[in-house]
């Protein structure tokens, strides 16, 4: 009788419906102390019992929405003014006179950036005196800095709580800093970053779609039981990870973007700051078994690739002027040689500089910027501690391409080239009081013809050009500037921007 008895209770249970199937949650980035991004619509979701109604009540307005079958709901705010002044969010959910109820206190209204990529995004501020020195004028700043970790499948939630503090990130928090003095506002960033990690690491599965060389690393990791075996047990393991295993998940593809950027979307940004490429200037042979994937194909092709995940993100967040701000890669490393008689400053040689025309093919997209960053860097260290100027310099870019200011964002950039007797001009843009820093001829300019042979070119500045002789070639007919991998170069305009590198010929390197 008992038997029967349970059996009955058991299948009552099964068949009558809970009244709370899953408590009010909202989205991980929905926190005490975030910041909203104004002058925008603004996305507010999470979970809750499905048929429930959703309330959520800010800055005067009060909107509601109805839980799906899944227990998903979002929000839709209508564009909010910058607000210093802390606010407020309350959420409720209704179902069968069931009333639940959360808060965001704190909160603020202002710019929201992104700010990703790997080592060099993820370099502390303790670490740069320069940056350091920051922190007493910081103001009006706020962080939400994305655990780290990996997931085999896209997650809707990640680890992290919006902090009344600045990211300890020196980029980010450079950035942070002469943005919120340009704008007026208040700053949030979103610190989403893990070294060693190439731009794959941060796609979503679907790009196999469109990105040939991920298709191909996708079907090898599907095909690595072992390595994925490996993944869960780490993941279930005691935290902090070793060096090895945290090395291992962190160059692994997709399973980044899983865990640390779909949780993100689509919370209402500004746009996203990248500094990623030195993974991806490294031979993919071992992630990619194709024999073709050698490193200077990888770098060739990540202009093209980075494109394409601007795009796919600008869709997952569903806005198409979400900005992009990307760090070209600094100098670093003239030791990569064509053979023993080429100097390793002769743009000829193997270099970052082919990776760094790669990135500035992110221009071809509408609301982009590049910040140019090849006077930085250290030949020796890929870690270099100069990331105040990257700071100052995005900040620029975002002040003049997000916020509308009349500024003078970025260096000289190659307009046009003429010939002129046994010389070539070249004719920059933005290059408004061209000058060397120094005060001495333009450096870094290499010139060649046909034979592909590379000679040192004697530079003289007239006016917004720069025109181009060798003794040694009697009609030069191609020219490259700062084409090496750590530059040695001295030519700005009347902001101090350096100029940004080029080569007018199509020879394969």
């Amino acid at each position: 009788m008992m038997k029967t008895s349970l059996a009955l209770g058991l299948l009552m249970a099964v068949l009558v419906p809970s009244t709370a199937i899953a408590e009010l949650q909202l989205g991980s980035l929905f926190t005490d102390h975030m910041v909203l991004q104004r002058d925008a619509p603004v996305p507010v979701w999470g979970t809750a019992d499905p048929g429930a109604t959703v309330t959520v009540k800010f800055a005067g307005q009060e909107k509601k929405a109805d839980v799906a079958t899944d227990g998903k709901w979002m929000i839709q705010l209508d564009p909010l003014s910058a607000s210093f002044e802390p606010q407020t969010m309350t959420v409720t959910s209704n179902l069968n006179s069931t009333i639940e109820n959360q808060q965001c206190a704190d909160v603020l209204v202002g710019e929201v950036w992104i700010c990703s990529g790997q080592s060099n995004m993820q370099f502390g501020v303790d670490a740069v005196p320069e940056v350091k020195a920051l922190i007493p004028q910081t103001k009006n700043i706020r962080n939400f800095t994305v655990k780290r970790s990996v997931a085999l499948t896209e997650q809707e939630r990640c680890e992290g709580q919006w902090v009344d503090r600045y990211p300890d990130s020196a980029v980010a928090f450079g950035f942070a800093h002469f943005l919120q003095a340009s704008a007026d506002t208040p700053v949030g960033i979103i610190l989403s970053c893990w070294g060693s990690t190439s731009i794959e690491a941060w796609m979503p599965r679907d790009m196999t779609e469109t990105v040939p060389h991920f298709k191909v690393m996708m079907e090898e990791f599907d095909a690595n039981t072992e390595a994925q075996a490996e993944i869960n047990a780490i993941l279930s393991g005691p935290q902090p990870w070793s060096g090895k295993e945290d090395i291992f998940l962190r160059r692994q593809s997709n399973i980044i973007y899983n865990a640390m950027m779909h949780p993100l979307a689509p919370y209402a940004c500004r746009g996203l700051v990248w500094y990623q490429g030195e993974r991806n200037t490294q031979s993919m042979h071992g992630m990619v078994k194709e024999p073709w994937f050698s490193r200077n194909s990888g770098m060739r092709i990540y202009g093209d690739v980075l494109k394409q995940w601007m795009q796919r993100y600008r869709q997952q967040w569903n806005q198409d002027d979400l900005h992009f701000l990307v760090v070209m890669l600094p100098g670093y490393g003239n030791v990569l040689k064509t053979s023993p008689d080429v100097p390793r400053d002769n743009p000829a040689a193997h270099s970052w500089a082919w990776m760094r025309e790669s990135q500035l093919k992110a221009l071809e997209l509408p609301h982009t910027s590049v910040a140019n960053t090849i006077d930085l860097g250290d030949i020796k260290n890929v870690h270099p501690k100069d990331k105040l100027p990257i700071g100052r310099r995005l900040a620029l870019l975002a002040a003049r391409d997000t916020l509308g200011q009349k500024v003078e964002a970025q260096g000289p950039v190659f307009q046009k080239v003429e010939t002129q007797d046994n010389s070539l001009v070249v004719h920059f843009k933005h290059a408004e009081g061209l000058k060397t820093t120094d005060g001495s001829s333009p450096k870094a300019f290499w010139l060649a013809d046909d034979d592909q042979k590379w000679v040192r070119a004697d530079a003289t500045i007239q006016g917004k050009s720069v025109v181009l002789q060798s003794a040694e070639l009697a009609k030069p007919l191609y020219v490259r500037y700062a084409f090496v991998g750590k530059p040695d170069v001295n030519l700005v305009n009347d902001a101090n921007l350096p100029a940004l590198p080029f080569r007018t010929d199509r020879f394969e390197p």
